[in-house]
């Protein structure tokens, strides 16, 4: 409503309203009414706040996957036998027409081009010793294994080098394990019991920690024959290529494809899965469960911007002797219609000002009480969050706006 403060704007009435003259104006009508600013603002911040807050855990969620993958480096080709042409785990669960075997191995390790291979099996099993016993995944495989996945030894050695035909009686622990069954003594040169096989403890792990939701930490690690005949196995799951130069990839690909398909009669019953085409593939999906996140919260911005419009829109029936009042004094519709719209603006900046520190305070405070929950909000998503809130004040102005234009002078006065 007018007042005394408001002598400018009325003196200026005859000519173009600035946009101080407007703000102005628009803040002291805030001000008149404060327990229906709160309340307009209220739905606004719990939307931006919402906003936030999910995409803040999407965008945590999307680095902590990516710098999962990226440990192993960007020169890693993993081949699995079966082919996809869609998604899916090829060949994992076995059941292929033309098996992935140690020959195919050693066919690959002959390339120039790379410089570690790996065959790997994996099974799940128990450990046990002096009456412990503990289930864990069991990894297959040969001595490169820690040069392809970039693992330490903590204590003892590593898997020792030979053929990969013929097993051996030795195991390597992860240091979890190791603790559970060995607590703080030394494990090293005892006997443990892996899926019913006695093998010596040779190696401990350094620690590693979770990928991907998987504990490496909780495993064991016995020769590729060993675990063949384990889990009574005659093809293995995977292969593990590394190269040194990214730009290799292409043509260690196709050479990877050129030998395998000749040793499979012409087929290409394998999938090659590059380390960069994991990558960026679960960049977008991450990406997606962000955007996606973002919209499920952003419904209840649109809730905030539907009570800015009621608000609005109940504002220009009180006020319409005001706007009589305005329009006589010679203030034109452009005018009235941007002094709704600035005071919706007005409504809903603040509202997002109040969700942004709110968002980012529980943020702070889901990393303080949740440590392994990955949370971050990158600055751009803050800038977003506002020009999203000014935006929807705008949006949800606009009728409110046209009403108070199209009243007309004389009616207005009248409804006084």
């Amino acid at each position: 409503m007018l007042n005394d403060n408001d002598s400018s704007f009325r003196y200026s009435a005859q000519r173009e309203v600035s946009m101080r003259e407007l703000l102005k104006f628009s803040g002291g009508a805030l001000r008149a009414y404060p327990l229906r600013t709160a309340l307009s603002t209220l739905g606004v911040s719990i939307g931006i706040m919402a906003v936030i807050l999910l995409t803040s855990i999407g965008e945590g969620t999307r680095r902590h996957v990516l710098d999962e993958f990226m440990q192993f480096g960007t020169t890693v080709i993993a081949i699995n036998p079966g082919k996809t042409e869609t998604s899916g785990f090829p060949g994992i669960l076995g059941g292929t027409t033309q098996k992935l075997t140690i020959e195919d191995a050693e066919a690959l390790a002959r390339l120039p081009r790379a410089d570690y291979v790996v065959p790997l099996v994996i099974g799940n099993g128990s450990v046990e010793y002096a009456g412990r016993s503990r289930s864990v995944f069991i990894y297959g495989t040969t001595s490169d294994m820690p040069e392809v996945m970039k693992f330490e030894v903590g204590r003892g050695q590593y898997l020792p080098p030979g053929d990969p035909r013929r097993g051996s009686s030795v195991a390597v622990l992860g240091p979890k394990l190791k603790h559970e069954l060995f607590g703080d003594t030394n494990a090293l040169g005892r006997f443990v019991r892996i899926a019913g096989t006695r093998l010596r403890v040779i190696g401990i792990m350094e620690p590693k920690g979770r990928i991907l939701g998987f504990d490496i930490d909780d495993s064991a690690y016995v020769p590729l024959a060993t675990a063949m005949q384990m889990f009574n196995l005659d093809e293995l799951m995977e292969i593990d290529i590394t190269y040194s130069q990214e730009h290799m990839t292409d043509a260690l690909v196709e050479s990877i494809k050129r030998i395998l398909t000749a040793r499979h009669g012409d087929r290409e019953d394998f999938t090659i899965t590059t380390q960069t085409a994991m990558i960026e593939t679960a960049d977008q999906v991450m990406n997606v469960l962000t955007i996606g996140a973002g919209a499920i919260a952003a419904v209840s911005l649109i809730v905030g911007a539907i009570g800015i419009l009621t608000m609005m829109w109940i504002s220009v029936g009180e006020r319409t002797s005001e706007i009589g009042l305005l329009r006589a004094l010679g203030v034109k519709n452009r005018a009235i219609q941007r002094i709704f719209l600035v005071e919706a603006a007005m409504l809903t900046s603040l509202g997002g000002l109040i969700g942004m520190i709110g968002g980012l305070s529980l943020a702070a405070l889901l990393r303080a009480m949740i440590p392994g929950l990955p949370v971050h909000t990158p600055p751009v998503y803050l800038a977003a969050a506002m020009a999203m809130s000014i935006v929807t004040g705008l949006l949800s102005g606009i009728a409110p706006a046209q009403r108070a234009a199209a009243l007309e002078p004389v009616d207005a006065l009248r409804a006084e």
